[in-house]
């Protein structure tokens, strides 16, 4: 988001929100009205989310003092070092938050490993990849500088999917050398048309700096595979 339509936003916001702070509730009547409620609450929970604190009194004066053209009551100055403090808190508390689930991952990952390589018909590899052939396919396994094609899901050990060639009805076609090492070394271990299930420990998935907003750091991976095709 640019700049200034970010400062726009917030401007909506603030004004929008002035009322929350009243006795009287807004009643939205035109188009007008429902846009910047609607612009309101998606940055309000925003802050939310974010558990960002703030006065509602103070913000209401900064409203009224800068559409007024009134002196202001921090000078710019003063305001910068207030928002790059609160930036350094947010930071802060993000470090902290992937440190927690980092650990409570890790932790949680460690278990489900142990006991799921005592399950029958499960594999592991010197690396630490667990597998579970489901059905066999016949001809070559595939090597690193080959390129498959695959049907996929993926989930975490709760169950959560997070990605599914399947629900998109089209194969993934990729570059072993070109994917996380789990997968570039359990594709080796398959033959076309077999499907197996793949165990990823977090250090052959994404490790500590998980990925997108369901895989998180240190998270163990578990995908269904089918080997549909080796492309030379």
């Amino acid at each position: 988001m640019k700049k200034e339509s970010a400062a726009a936003a917030l401007v909506f916001f603030l004004l929008t929100a002035l009322p929350a702070f009243s006795a009287d509730k807004v009643v939205l009547k035109t188009q007008k009205d429902k846009v910047s409620y609607a612009i309101g609450c998606n940055i309000g929970n925003d802050f939310k989310q974010k558990s960002i604190d703030i006065n509602p009194n103070a913000l209401l004066q900064g409203i009224t003092d800068a559409l007024a053209g009134s002196p202001k009551s921090l000078t710019d100055k003063e305001m910068a070092e207030a928002m790059m403090a609160l930036r350094q808190e947010l930071q802060t508390r993000q470090r902290e938050s992937a440190g927690k689930a980092a650990a409570r991952n890790k932790k949680e990952g460690a278990d489900f490993l142990a006991k799921n390589r005592l399950k029958e018909g499960v594999k592991v590899t010197p690396s630490g990849l667990q597998y579970r052939v489901i059905t066999d396919g016949k001809g070559d396994t595939p090597k690193p500088s080959d390129t498959v094609t695959v049907h996929y899901r993926g989930t975490l050990i709760d169950g959560t999917e997070f990605d599914s060639s399947y629900k998109r009805n089209e194969p993934s076609t990729f570059p072993l050398s070109g994917v996380i090492p789990g997968w570039t070394e359990g594709l080796q271990l398959m033959r076309p048309g077999g499907t197996y299930e793949l165990y990823l420990p977090s250090n052959l998935a994404y490790g500590e700096r998980g990925a997108g907003e369901t895989i998180g750091p240190e998270a163990v991976l578990i995908f269904t595979v089918k080997l549909i095709s080796i492309n030379k």
